[in-house]
């Protein structure tokens, strides 16, 4: 077997992970779990990142003394210190030769940044933003959650629609649809007993990520209360990228925003009108861009920066993805000025 590079794309929910040649030839994939080290430990998330690429090895027919390169970039890894961590277990396991991990946001803006550089919003269960400049420099945030500044992302959306919707219930806040949208959503007769089954643990709090398209669809049928909370996002996501431009000296040039994470990635008008509005006041040249390939390709091209290929395999490995992994929707570039339209 000739020498393998294995790329890993973690999220909150699944790993994803591929094999592949130095020529770009795309070997082989696996899924495993969510990495989550925060919720059950580093050990723990390490196994299952292990046997995730034991399974995309198996895939390609290759062993693990085939690789050369290991690119990992995985939510939940938020801090060089913590990429550093992660690094050195990964090495001392003998996984590969030579490691690099990083936040899964750089793999998110690889995958689609037209020039391989820009700024990058995640936003699926959580929210993340990182940047890098034509010369390099990066920009990022802790994203460790409300007591480092952060809110967004379908947990969010979730908790807010339980809240709205259990205030307006009680009398504490406006009537909302959100009030029966909960309640069916769980099925039980009052939101109440929704957020009463969540302190009890009949409703596990993982759940309420769940509500994030019970409240978007609220939004979108012109729920007062479900606008504000989307148009709140959409204010999150614009601030993100614009600080983030600003700080790599973007802001007044032309530079790639790449939108995604399953909350953006779903595309929803009433998010995304918002979002593009939001943009065209904060940051009027960023280039919207809601990429159709997944993130593990952006992984998988970051290995073949790491070990400088030539040209030729950018254009196989994208071609090898796209043959193996169609996606879903197309490529979107989000115009500030009218409605979306296709990228190349």
């Amino acid at each position: 077997m000739p020498p393998v590079l294995v790329a890993v794309d973690g999220g909150n929910s699944k790993t994803d992970v591929a094999v592949a040649g130095v020529g770009g030839e795309l070997l082989g994939t696996a899924r495993g779990g969510g990495f989550h080290p925060h919720l059950g430990g580093l050990g723990p998330a390490v196994d299952g990142l292990t046997a995730a690429i034991g399974g995309a090895l198996d895939a390609a027919g290759a062993a693990a003394g085939d690789v050369v390169h290991l690119a990992a970039y995985l939510a939940n890894v938020d801090l060089p210190d913590e990429e550093e961590r992660l690094k050195g277990l990964l090495l001392a396991r003998g996984v590969a030769p030579d490691v690099t991990v990083g936040n899964d946001t750089f793999a998110l803006l690889r995958s689609a940044a037209t020039e391989g550089w820009g700024v990058a919003v995640v936003c699926g269960a959580g929210i993340n933003c990182a940047g890098v400049a034509p010369d390099g420099r990066t920009a990022r945030f802790p994203s460790l959650g409300a007591h480092t500044g952060d809110w967004g992302g379908g947990g969010e959306l979730g908790r807010a629609a339980l809240w709205h919707a259990v205030r307006a219930e009680d009398g504490r806040g406006p009537h909302t649809a959100l009030s029966a949208a909960v309640a069916a959503h769980f099925g039980v007769d009052r939101a109440i007993d929704a957020g009463l089954g969540v302190h009890r643990g009949h409703i596990a709090e993982s759940r309420l990520t769940g509500l994030a398209p019970v409240l978007l669809d609220a939004a979108a049928a012109g729920d007062p209360v479900a606008l504000g909370v989307a148009g709140r996002l959409a204010e999150e996501v614009a601030l993100l990228g614009s600080v983030a431009l600003r700080r790599l000296d973007l802001l007044e040039i032309p530079a790639d925003v790449v939108l995604g994470g399953g909350v953006l990635a779903a595309r929803r008008p009433v998010l995304m009108d918002a979002v593009r509005e939001w943009y065209s006041r904060l940051a009027p040249r960023a280039r919207l861009v809601v990429p159709g390939e997944p993130p593990l390709l952006g992984a998988a091209l970051l290995g073949l920066d790491h070990l400088a290929a030539p040209p030729a395999a950018y254009a196989a490995l994208r071609a090898a993805f796209h043959r193996r992994t169609p996606p879903v929707q197309a490529r979107t570039v989000l115009d500030h000025r009218g409605a979306p339209g296709h990228g190349p």
